[in-house]
């Protein structure tokens, strides 16, 4: 009785009593059936690999006196007094402080920013199909702007002298503002630099999600007498809750590194807002402008690079603690 299905098992390629000639059957059928997948993926996956895996034995550099004249196997091993440099004064724990604030504030609004974008885009394209290229083009190109012209947009309007939002505030008879004096005010300024600058380019991402919705349920939903405030939280906001999830998390794992053009051109270096401004990487390139210790730079990057990666763990595992179909891993 037994033979006929072991001659069965061997003909579909799954000799239960060879598991290698097994693994080996399975694998070229998933081989046959996503070749094509794999050969389209493979400049991407060679570019990680030399930028994002290989650099990664450099970390060696944080636990030597790097000195170029001796290179990097010959420079002195002196273990953790790099990391000891680092966080031995209080400035270290103010920078990761403004790091991690900063950084949150724009996850949270560039979040809730490209969402919104990406709704009133959908209502663009339903409605007045003709202006939907423009817009798409006028929320993208804020993204290609450099920081440097970016700060000189914002010297415009913030300059003590003439800048518009002083002359604003004089028109109406209020004190004006020493904006590049007051660190007070930055977070918020940054906050809304951040904001016009990432958000477009968000918005396309999650208006890809909405596009992909099936218009059935729409449909549905406009029979039964759905408003329009109720398909977007009961429709399209549940249906694009995964990306949503996605995107955060990739973004948490970022967090400990700042955009160092936001941070150092529009904030033109001003030591008056370092109280609030200045974050790990700002604070590491100017001691190796200054110091010129590249040992020092290395354990700060090691430093960012294990504590996103411990962030991203974490904020999966709740994720999945909540809801596991929505976890990244």
């Amino acid at each position: 009785m037994q033979q006929p299905l072991v001659e069965k098992a061997k003909s579909a390629g799954t000799d239960s009593r060879n598991p290698s000639a097994t693994r080996r059957a399975n694998f070229r059928r998933m081989w046959d059936k996503n070749s094509t997948l794999f050969f389209m993926a493979l400049p991407g996956l060679l570019l990680v690999f030399v930028f994002s895996y290989l650099p990664m034995f450099g970390i060696i550099v944080a636990f030597k006196d790097y000195k170029a004249s001796k290179g990097l196997f010959d420079s002195d091993w002196i273990g953790l007094k790099n990391f000891e440099f680092l966080f031995g004064t209080q400035d270290a724990w103010h920078v990761t402080f403004n790091t991690l604030f900063l950084n949150s504030l724009f996850i949270i609004t560039s979040t809730l920013g490209a969402i919104g974008l990406a709704l009133l885009l959908n209502e663009v394209r339903e409605r007045f199909k003709f202006m939907t290229n423009f817009y798409q083009s006028a929320l993208l190109l804020p993204h290609f702007i450099s920081y440097v012209i970016v700060s000189y947009f914002v010297f415009a309007f913030l300059n003590t002298d003439n800048g518009l939002v002083n002359h604003t505030l004089a028109g109406f008879g209020l004190d004006t503002i020493s904006w590049y004096s007051s660190p007070q005010y930055w977070p918020a300024i940054l906050t809304s630099v951040n904001l016009w600058k990432s958000a477009g380019f968000a918005s396309i991402i999650y208006l890809s999600g909405i596009l992909a919705i099936n218009p059935e349920y729409y449909e549905a939903a406009r029979i039964d007498g759905a408003t329009k405030w109720q398909q977007i939280t009961k429709i399209t906001v549940p249906l694009i809750m995964p990306l949503i999830i996605i995107m955060v998390l990739l973004s948490i794992g970022r967090i400990f590194y700042a955009d160092f053009g936001l941070f150092y051109q529009v904030t033109r270096d001003n030591g008056l807002l370092y109280s609030t401004t200045d974050v790990l990487d700002t604070y590491v390139y100017r001691a190796l402008r200054v110091n010129g210790d590249v040992g020092m730079a290395a354990a700060a990057g090691m430093y960012q690079a294990v504590v996103g990666f411990v962030l991203v763990v974490l904020a999966n595992w709740t994720v999945r603690r909540i809801d596991p179909d929505k976890a990244l891993f």
